[in-house]
């Protein structure tokens, strides 16, 4: 069979012919807009070829033919593979004639989906420069979400928590921050409140529990890991910040105490609890996302799900 070899004959596609060669390549990322969608892709496909590294050329923002000409030039000073997610016809088929006749593989990455979507409707797309970007509703519950989340961090402005969506307890070094901002740039007012073995909870908290009815609060959720991760985790932020000597900060008695006592406070208020060890922020938020839509399911659909 020879499918696989013409086409990489056709599109100048160069298959690594040694597995075990660590090979750099460069690639292009090319949009009119942000260029998010462009990074998670390429990010996710080159994930599956270790033998190789891409070396990541963003060019965002396309939009004017001085900014197009820069693109072509720096594709055709470091070749390598286009992918793109230009809208402008015309700004398309100039890339792409210029892949053409470089002989530079390129794929507009939205195409199939797109076409597969506007089959199944019977439409066919807007052709809008960024249209997922447009400043909605949406967007706009995004930054204040983001601005709750920063305001609300570790235990800052407790008084505020009242209007949160979400509450997360835990001690430290249990993700509580990355995942309240994570859970922000899904629509989520949420907060976190450190759980430290000297300091009593704010009595705020006693007001977050659900009060059922029309006056159900916030959903607060509880996160824990393994004590030897705490540890490592704790040690490491120790040395980054040049900390020496002895502390019950990473001691191994006092993390595991700190956790049990945690453990216990959740399982007396009826708070939720997610392990946070084997899991990614994404995952830590989905899973406290799938616990908010059944907490406030009238309240979850309004946001970015």
């Amino acid at each position: 069979m020879t499918d696989g070899l013409d086409h990489g004959a056709k599109t100048g596609a160069r298959p690594l012919r040694n597995s075990a060669i660590s090979t750099c390549f460069h690639v292009h990322l090319v949009s009119d807009s942000t260029g998010e969608t462009l990074v998670a892709v390429m990010k996710a496909s080159t994930a599956q070829f270790r033998a190789a590294t891409a070396l990541e050329h963003l060019h965002a923002m396309v939009r004017s033919d001085a900014e197009l000409k820069r693109v072509l030039e720096s594709i055709g000073s470091k070749p390598g593979v286009v992918l793109h997610t230009l809208v402008d016809p015309d700004k398309r088929r100039r890339l792409e004639e210029f892949c053409s006749q470089n002989n530079t593989p390129a794929v507009s990455i939205l195409d199939p989906t797109l076409a597969m979507i506007g089959r199944y409707l019977g439409v066919t797309t807007t052709a809008e420069v960024g249209a997922q970007r447009t400043l909605d509703a949406a967007y706009y519950n995004r930054i204040a979400s983001l601005d709750f989340a920063m305001a609300h961090d570790d235990g800052q402005n407790v008084l505020g928590l009242r209007d949160a969506d979400i509450v997360l307890l835990g001690v430290s070094r249990t993700s509580k921050t990355p995942t309240c901002i994570y859970l922000a740039n899904r629509g989520f007012k949420a907060g976190n409140i450190p759980l430290v073995p000297t300091a009593p909870l704010p009595p705020v908290v006693e007001e977050l529990a659900p009060k059922g009815g029309d006056k159900l609060g916030p959903l607060v959720v509880g996160l824990v890991a393994a004590p030897d991760r705490i540890v490592e985790i704790r040690e490491a932020r120790l040395k980054g910040l040049s900390a020496t000597g002895q502390s019950n900060y990473t001691d191994a008695g006092q993390v595991r105490d700190e956790l049990r006592e945690a453990k216990r406070l959740f399982a007396r208020r009826g708070y939720p609890i997610i392990d946070v060890t084997r899991r990614s922020i994404e995952e830590t938020a989905a899973q406290i996302i799938n616990l908010y839509k059944m907490h406030r399911p009238e309240r979850a659909a309004l946001h970015v799900l």
